[in-house]
């Protein structure tokens, strides 16, 4: 029975990341996410339901449109792909939880600002405020939905992570976006407060270590950004999911 509820969330998850697709496409050019029909870029025809099965179709049909060969980006299929994975993975590991929920929230919510701010550089205000405004209604049942901060904690969390990007992005006179602030802001929410402070510093180690492999293997110079967003949306996600352990790690080096 597990397995086959594992199966269920992975194909739930799929779905989800077809509609993660359409955000990422359609958000950061203003358009809408309902209207018109999704259609070929090449020669516009509209997709049909066979077209549109998530991961399969794009696996069937090699990544390409089947009227006019269009390549079908592999973004696409990563995005349906690990989310469904994502999706079964949480369900394996909290089962039908209270938390879960939470969690596949979330999950959704660091994949579709993952993809986007990595391809435009762009943390979007559509994105931010609904998921705050669910963050903060999430910790409203902190007694029911087990890793939620409560109320008091998120909003600490929050000022906490606001503010410390908000003093990197003055200080570093633009070298930070003003969405990483409101993500920070976004992060602090989930995770509460102390743990913020891990997801701040994760996110941190992360993109370090990523710009010394670009730099060192000359994919980046030296001048060019490097989008921060996509390391602290996973860091935010991981926080929520392990903090508490990530933190009794940490202080077990100083206790023994």
């Amino acid at each position: 029975m597990e397995t086959a509820y594992a199966i269920i969330f992975f194909m739930f998850g799929a779905v989800i990341g077809s509609f993660l697709n359409v955000l990422a496409d359609r958000l950061p050019h203003d358009k809408s996410v309902v209207m018109p029909p999704s259609k070929c870029p090449g020669c516009s025809r509209r997709l049909t339901p066979a077209d549109m099965i998530p991961v399969l179709s794009w696996l069937v049909l090699r990544g390409r449109c089947r009227t006019c060969g269009e390549k079908i980006p592999a973004r696409v299929f990563w995005v349906e792909a690990i989310t469904g994975l994502t999706f079964a993975f949480l369900y394996l590991y909290f089962g039908l939880t209270p938390v879960l929920w939470a969690a596949l929230f979330y999950a959704a919510v660091t994949v579709v600002i993952f993809v986007i701010d990595m391809e435009h550089q762009l943390i979007l205000n559509n994105i931010l405020l609904p998921a705050m405004a669910v963050a903060l209604s999430i910790s409203l049942f902190s007694g029911q939905i087990d890793l939620a901060p409560t109320p008091l904690n998120a909003g600490i969390g929050a000022a906490a992570g606001f503010g410390i990007f908000l003093l990197v992005y003055i200080v570093s006179r633009g070298g930070m976006g003003e969405g990483d602030v409101k993500l920070g802001a976004l992060a602090g929410l989930m995770t509460g407060w102390p743990n913020i402070i891990v997801a701040v510093i994760m996110s941190w180690i992360a993109s370090g270590l990523v710009a010394i492999a670009f730099l060192t293997l000359r994919r980046k110079g030296r001048r060019e950004a490097i989008a921060f967003g996509p390391f602290l949306a996973l860091a935010m996600f991981i926080t929520f999911l392990w903090g508490d352990q990530i933190i009794d790690w940490y202080l077990g080096f100083f206790l023994k």
